[in-house]
């Protein structure tokens, strides 16, 4: 059997997705910028794109920016948010993704900035009280954290956080990219300055994504080269990747309610079998809270045991996808900043399972068997 349980580092293309993409491959090759009836076709697409998009966020079309995913999203938000706004201090997790981290330490290590890290709690929650704390003292900030852990799932309320930004004129950039399509985004009442998304995220093409820019606020471009995106982001649009990531959204809305509980009954069941068939077995963060944490991930800490950095590797050999962590990660556990960051156990091995509407009771029970066997 093959199991694939990795879908937080990506999705398997929706079938709607493919046949809203195969036309604008074959026939829609026109240059979006071209002013002849081949460039208009590609324009429309890209504009109904952008209008479909605003619609599911409740923002304005020129507030959404198409971009090549994620992470040149959450960079663009970084490094033109902070210069262009003049911040210099920034207020981020040691749990964020590498293309916020990352981007912050570099900005930090040039000089151009000074970065402050919000404490966490036991379990990888940010301790609002410190970030109002890191807000109070500091001048004016910019906040970049996360919806949702892409390892751990921990779940972040980013209205509250939004909202104390708002308290001390701070810039506020999340993250969203886990939890884009899969969780409701009213943008007329979340206070947030930057999100991101990206379609490989909810079972559309990837190298297509988009950042949100709230209209109060204006930036310089991040890429230079050409009037593209209303002068903000240079260089031909992916005119049916666009496309797709917008019938992507269509389509994870319209089912958003069965889809979810779906794979909140697959997470339980997995929950459940683990703890009985794996003596010792617990969960990283709040992974196996269904309240506090991403529907759809779970971060199993297992008993120390000999196979231990092989654990990864025995279930692929089995046809079991999973993840030590984030896609940028290596394939155990001892590339993880989250876990170490969180204090989790690095002696004992820790997998994150990741699940889809498309997986089943059957590939569950599978992969907690195949664990049991491995571990007994």
């Amino acid at each position: 059997m093959k199991v694939y349980l990795d879908n937080a580092a990506t999705t398997p293309i929706d079938k709607e997705v493919i046949e809203v993409m195969m036309p604008i491959l074959q026939e829609g090759f026109g240059n979006p910028s071209s002013i002849h009836s081949f460039g208009r076709v590609s324009r429309s697409i890209v504009e109904k794109a952008r209008k479909n998009v605003a619609k599911h966020l409740n923002c304005t079309p020129g507030e959404i920016f198409f971009t090549s995913g994620g992470t040149e999203a959450d960079n663009m938000a970084i490094r033109c948010g902070m210069v262009d706004l003049g911040i210099n201090h920034a207020i981020t997790s040691r749990i964020e993704h590498h293309a916020v981290g990352y981007t912050l330490e570099d900005m930090a290590t040039k000089g151009l900035i000074k970065l402050s890290y919000v404490d966490l709690d036991d379990k990888g929650n940010v301790v609002l009280s410190h970030l109002e704390e890191l807000l109070k003292s500091n001048n004016r900030s910019f906040v970049s954290l996360m919806h949702a852990n892409n390892e751990i799932g921990n779940l972040l309320d980013i209205k509250d956080v939004g909202e104390m930004c708002q308290t001390y004129d701070a810039i506020f950039h999340s993250d969203t990219v886990q939890t884009m399509a899969h969780y409701t985004f009213d943008l007329q009442e979340l206070p947030i300055h930057f999100l991101t998304g990206a379609a490989h995220k909810f079972h559309g093409p990837k190298g297509n994504g988009f950042l949100y820019i709230n209209a109060d606020i204006t930036i310089k471009p991040f890429i230079s080269g050409g009037d593209q995106e209303r002068n903000m982001r240079a260089g031909t649009e992916n005119v049916y990747g666009i496309a797709g990531l917008s019938k992507a959204m269509d389509v994870s809305y319209r089912d958003l309610e069965e889809h979810r509980a779906h794979i909140e009954m697959l997470k339980k069941h997995m929950i459940k079998g683990l703890k009985y068939a794996i003596p010792g077995v617990e969960f990283n963060g709040e992974s196996d809270s269904l309240e506090k944490s991403l529907y759809t991930v779970l971060n199993v800490l297992f008993p120390q045991t000999e196979i231990g950095e092989m654990l990864f590797y025995n279930l692929d050999i089995m046809g079991i996808a999973s993840s030590g962590g984030s896609a940028c990660s290596s394939g155990s556990n001892l590339g993880s900043h989250v876990l170490r960051a969180i204090g989790s156990d690095m002696s004992r091995p820790s997998l994150r399972f990741s699940f889809s509407k498309y997986n089943t009771i059957e590939e569950i029970d599978y992969t907690v068997n195949q664990l049991k066997s491995l571990l007994s």
